[in-house]
């Protein structure tokens, strides 16, 4: 099965803080906050276009929405001071749970 996700990184500024607060919460359930409106996300092209739509509700016309698109060399000479987790390095593609 080909993995179509990829890194994104999404950049926003909202003017208003009550939508400033659902586009954080909203993003927040896709990705990992970089920085304070900066998110790192890897969806497919469903996902991404499933999260426009779902921003899209929330942000006016004086909100602004940058989605950046990164490929696996991009991504893999992404520099930060405090990473937590490589960016080159694509999560498991599946969880091992064990139950009772």
């Amino acid at each position: 099965m080909h993995d179509s996700k990829r890194w994104r990184l999404i950049c926003y500024d909202i003017r208003d803080p009550e939508r400033y607060r659902r586009a954080h919460k909203r993003i927040k359930g896709y990705g990992d906050r970089v920085q304070y409106s900066i998110f790192r996300c890897r969806l497919d092209d469903r996902q991404i276009a499933q999260l426009r739509a779902e921003l899209a509700k929330i942000f006016t016309a004086e909100d602004d929405l940058l989605i950046i698109d990164l490929c696996p060399g991009c991504a893999g000479r992404v520099i930060t001071t405090n990473e937590q987790e490589a960016w080159n390095e694509p999560p498991p593609s599946f969880a091992v749970v064990l139950g009772r």
